[in-house]
C-alpha cells in the first residue's frame, strides 16, 4: 500500500513490528520537482509504544488486517484476564501487559469492549469511553462544607485511585472517563 493511501485507524507493518495510524500529517515542499513527504504519528500493536515514521507519497507499507471483536469481559484467570466475544462466545485471554493502564476500568459485568486480534491472537483491547466503578474508599463528606468543587482522592472497586468531588462517600457508583482518567459524575 503507498503511503499516500493510508488513513488513520490503518495497521501496518514496518521493520517487523505492527503499528496503527494514529495521526498524519502531509507536507508539500515548495521548491519544483520537490517530493510529497507523509509524516505518521503511529502506536505499535500490541503495547502502544509511539514510532513517528516520515515517508515519499510513493514509498510501500505493508498493511496488516486487524479484527475488532465486541467482547465483555468474564474473569481472571491469575494474571490473564479473560473476555468473551459477544456474537459466537469465543474466549480471549488477554495478558496483563496488552491490558496495560486499563485495568483499572475492568470490574465484572464490564460490557461494549472491543478485543484487537491479529490473525486470530488478542493483541490488543479497547475499553468503553467511560465505566461506573464502586467507591471502595475515600474521606469522609465533611459537613457543613460548602459547594465549591473541592476534590479528594477516591480508591475505587478495581484499585484505581482518582479525585472526586467532596460530596462522593464510599458505598456509591461513579462514571470514569477511560480516556483522561478523570471524574465523569455519579452513576
Amino acid at each position: 500500500m503507498k503511503a499516500s493511501d493510508i488513513k488513520r485507524g490503518n495497521v501496518v507493518e514496518y521493520n517487523g513490528t505492527v503499528y496503527q495510524i494514529r495521526d498524519i500529517e502531509r507536507s508539500a515542499p515548495t521548491a519544483r520537482g520537490g517530493n510529497v513527504t507523509f509524516r505518521f504519528t503511529m502506536y505499535s500493536v500490541p503495547g502502544a509504544q509511539k514510532f513517528d515514521l516520515s515517508l515519499r507519497a510513493d514509498d510501500d507499507l505493508k498493511e496488516v488486517e486487524l479484527l475488532r471483536r465486541q467482547a465483555n469481559y468474564s474473569y481472571r484467570d491469575g494474571e490473564a484476564y479473560v473476555f468473551m466475544d459477544a456474537e459466537d462466545f469465543t474466549q480471549y485471554l488477554l495478558a496483563p501487559e496488552l491490558v496495560g493502564d486499563y485495568a483499572g476500568y475492568i470490574c465484572d459485568g464490564l460490557e461494549h469492549c472491543y478485543v484487537q486480534l491479529i490473525d486470530e491472537v488478542p493483541v490488543g483491547l479497547q475499553v468503553p469511553a467511560t465505566v461506573s466503578l464502586a467507591v471502595t474508599d475515600t474521606a469522609p463528606e465533611l459537613k457543613g462544607a460548602s459547594a465549591t468543587k473541592r476534590a479528594k482522592p477516591a480508591t475505587l472497586e478495581t484499585g484505581l485511585e482518582i479525585q472526586v468531588p467532596e460530596y462522593i462517600s464510599v458505598g456509591e457508583r461513579v462514571t470514569v472517563n477511560t480516556l483522561t482518567g478523570e471524574f465523569a459524575g455519579r452513576a
